[in-house]
């Protein structure tokens, strides 16, 4: 299904409909808490993000309904020559809307606007046991050049 969609950067008020994106998936079941009232730390890593110029926590809209969310963040580097580099982070779409192109949209909205910031690079991290989202940025152009490494605090 083809939708018109605009991408805007996200208001205190849409936070809600953002938890509960990130809550409803297998993952995110386990570690996000969708609740009313949210808990506290949503607001505050909200207030973080909209404070860094450097980051932008962006929605992805049809009319005036949120069908998707996602972070980019903008970091310099010294590495390829001083270069800065957009890292996409904590993408969900509306299971609503799965599978009918807005994931698409939502990643090549997020790679022209790392052009626009002057990125030479754009990266983006998936866990292993999403292997359909592994296969999608694979079809989108990203490549798995490394591996990854977390540790919990």
């Amino acid at each position: 299904m083809e939708r018109d969609i605009t991408f805007r950067l996200a208001a205190e008020e849409d936070l809600d409909r953002i938890v509960q994106m990130l809550a409803d998936d297998v993952l995110g079941k386990e570690r996000e808490r969708y609740e009313d009232p949210l808990p506290e730390g949503y607001l505050k890593a909200f207030k973080a993000i909209e404070s860094d110029t450097n980051n932008e926590l962006t929605v992805a809209c049809h009319d005036k309904e949120i069908i998707g969310v996602m972070q980019i963040t903008f970091t310099p580097h010294l590495t390829h020559q001083g270069s800065w580099r957009a890292t996409i982070e904590g993408v969900r779409t509306s299971s609503a809307v799965r599978g009918q192109g807005v994931g698409s949209k939502m990643i090549n909205w997020a790679v022209g606007r790392a052009r626009e910031r002057g990125c030479s690079l754009v990266q983006l991290t998936t866990d292993k046991q999403r292997w359909e989202a592994l296969r999608f940025y694979q079809k989108l152009g990203f490549t798995a050049t490394h591996e990854g490494m977390k540790m919990k605090l």
